[in-house]
């Protein structure tokens, strides 16, 4: 081929190639300064891609475990804020027990069973009261509740069975039966609380650690994104002018006829 030809300018075509892989180049790094991601679809790169697509799919699923545990922690805490509030009474009510075992005239000994009754009531309706999400873990019976998530971690939320805290006489010694078998009870409550915390807490690092993850395979780099946008739109403006220089070239042959 001619290197003076008007037909063909291979000057203009190699130019015209230079500029438009420079514009694919500087479409590339535009997109990833705006996403903020290298990788935000398949076509970028597949096998990075199909990766942080099942771990976001991951961190959904701890995000579900998540919720359930808070939910767990709430139902847990709402029954021992319970227990505290029955604690309390029963305790007042083993001072009275020992009140009216020791005698005293009819009125003194009736006012006194009024004020261990209605003990009693406040603890009913403390017990009856404790629901979070229609859960009561004091008046359900047995309660339990399996999450497993995708891998495979199980987390079980439960209590074995319901405690009636009502002394069977008004005595010390039948109030202080109650007392000691209510709060073993409210003992395994607590103890499944400390699991529910530690559980959330270990969730929670999961999560971080698998979103950190997905960062780390998907994310820019946006301080050598930047740099490299500022190179390729030098370039760009380069390959503009060496295209209108080889372009020209057909205007110099023009002049070589010209008398």
């Amino acid at each position: 081929m001619a290197n003076n030809s008007i037909n063909v300018n291979a000057g203009a075509l190699v130019a015209l190639q230079n500029l438009n892989a420079t514009n694919r180049s500087l479409a590339v790094t535009q997109n990833r300064v705006s996403t903020g991601l290298a990788v935000a679809t398949a076509k970028d790169n597949g096998a990075i891609f199909a990766i942080a697509t099942n771990q976001r799919a991951e961190l959904g699923a701890l995000n579900s475990v998540r919720q359930s545990l808070q939910r767990g922690q709430s139902i847990v805490d709402v029954a021992l804020a319970a227990g505290d509030t029955v604690v309390s009474a029963l305790t007042e009510m083993k001072a009275l027990a020992v009140a009216i075992e020791a005698g005293g005239s009819t009125a003194t000994t009736d006012a006194l069973q009024a004020d261990y009754d209605a003990l009693q009531d406040e603890i009913d309706a403390a017990l009856a009261g404790a629901n979070f999400d229609g859960v009561n873990l004091w008046t359900d019976g047995a309660v339990n509740s399996v999450i497993t998530d995708t891998g495979g971690t199980t987390y079980d939320i439960g209590f074995a069975a319901a405690v009636d805290p009502t002394p069977a006489t008004a005595t010390a010694a039948a109030v202080q039966t109650t007392i000691e078998s209510f709060t073993a009870s409210l003992a395994t409550i607590g103890t499944q609380s400390k699991s529910l915390e530690r559980q959330t807490t270990f969730n929670s690092k999961m999560q971080d650690a698998v979103e950190a993850g997905i960062g780390n395979l998907v994310d820019a780099d946006l301080a050598k994104e930047s740099a490299r946008l500022t190179a390729l739109q030098t370039k760009q403006q380069l390959g503009v002018q060496a295209l209108s220089i080889a372009n020209s070239s057909s205007q110099i042959l023009l002049g070589l006829f010209q008398g």
